[in-house]
């Protein structure tokens, strides 16, 4: 039998508390055009912090003249980089901690730390070849290290995870190199929240989440199905974000532009590959194409608050109440912050909470997908 580290699930439910942190604050950065306002990275002008001063400053501009310095715009970028850093050591402690007593898993963790590491200070370098090949690699072990590991799936899910962080420090990267490409900085969102399910995830079957009763057992399926659909709406908002379509219609609700069913082009609005080298800070589809992606991601959120719904009247009947409701109240609440977004033309305050009960409501199903499944054994453990 393989005994825990004692450590493991108290810094389990520490990252995944800081990843919902990085979550909110990437979405005030990006909802607050801070986007682009370190145009290099890691760095930031060249500066592990930013410019303050005015000789920084001057110099920076001499540097990066397609890109001058906005001081309180470019703090926010890289505290952003600087907190996702510390949960990325977070996530390496995790897995080193989920494989240690298995040779083969252990050295591969730590040789996808060396690589990341290496991959970033040849990045840094100028050699971009080089600094790719180890970034695949680093993404690659920690996937093969929890396919060899012998333990249960929570340990496999911290191992994957640093897989996951890795990758996440690569499309942080392509952000900022490929100029808001609405593809990266849409999957980039995306890989944050999968981090962060991840981490709950591990954190919540650590701590003895699960059920033996069958009806709640029932009910798994049905939450998975509820995971797969609020994914995608999340991918919808990411996308109407991505592509500033967000006031598309206006700020009329239930109607877009004064009307039901306006001017739409879905086939432009929906082209998820668009050419490189474009800046795409501020948008650069017509108002038909935005308004099809507002309208797709205001159909999508209908279809997730009523399943939602569904899904918390069954979780409360299957004897997790707990779940079930607090479900249900962050869906109406979800909801209206999306109206507030709308009608009140995108408030930055309003817009990052909106952000913030996505990744809510992301835990919660993850909570309930959790309190559905068999709980682990010590000897899986």
């Amino acid at each position: 039998m393989i005994v825990k580290p004692a450590w493991v699930r108290p810094l389990a439910w520490i990252a995944a508390a800081l990843a919902l942190g990085v979550i909110v604050f990437g979405a005030f950065v990006r909802l607050s055009n801070a986007g682009l306002s370190c145009p290099d990275w890691p760095t930031c002008y060249g500066q592990i912090t930013w410019p303050t001063h005015h000789a920084a400053i001057t110099a920076a501009d001499a540097a990066f003249p397609q890109r001058p310095v906005a001081v309180h715009l470019a703090w926010r970028e890289q505290v952003h980089r600087f907190i996702a850093g510390t949960l990325g050591v977070l996530v390496l402690l995790l897995a080193l901690g989920a494989v240690w007593r298995q040779r083969a898993p252990r050295y591969a963790v730590i040789v996808a730390a060396l690589a990341a590491a290496v991959g970033v200070w040849l990045y840094m370098g100028g050699e971009r070849t080089y600094s790719s090949a180890l970034a695949g690699i680093a993404i690659a072990l920690p996937l093969l290290a929890a396919w060899r590991l012998r333990r249960a799936v929570p340990w496999k899910v911290l191992t994957v995870a640093l897989g996951l962080i890795i990758f996440q420090a690569m499309l942080g990267m392509w952000t900022v190199t490929l100029l808001l490409k609405p593809a990266i900085v849409t999957s980039h969102l995306l890989g944050g929240l999968a981090t962060f399910a991840l981490l709950a995830y591990a954190a919540l079957r650590l701590s003895g989440a699960g059920t033996r009763d069958a009806p709640a057992r029932r009910l798994l399926p049905w939450v998975a199905l509820g995971v797969l659909l609020l994914v995608m709406q999340i991918a919808l908002g990411g996308w109407t974000s991505t592509n500033y379509a967000a006031l598309a219609c206006g700020t009329s609700f239930p109607e877009c532009a004064g009307s039901w069913w306006p001017a739409l082009n879905f086939h432009q609005g929906f082209v998820l590959w668009r050419d490189i080298g474009v800046n795409y800070e501020g948008g650069v589809l017509d108002e038909a194409a935005r308004a099809a992606i507002q309208m797709a991601h205001r159909i999508g959120a209908v279809v997730v608050f009523v399943y939602g719904l569904w899904l918390a009247w069954r979780a409360a009947r299957a004897g997790l109440k707990p779940q079930g409701i607090v479900l249900a109240l962050l869906l109406c609440a979800q909801v209206l912050l999306g109206i507030g977004n709308v009608v009140l033309g995108l408030p930055l305050a309003v817009a990052t909470a909106h952000n913030a009960g996505a990744a809510l409501l992301l835990f919660t199903l993850i909570w309930l997908l959790a309190a559905t499944q068999r709980p682990s054994t010590q000897r899986e453990f």
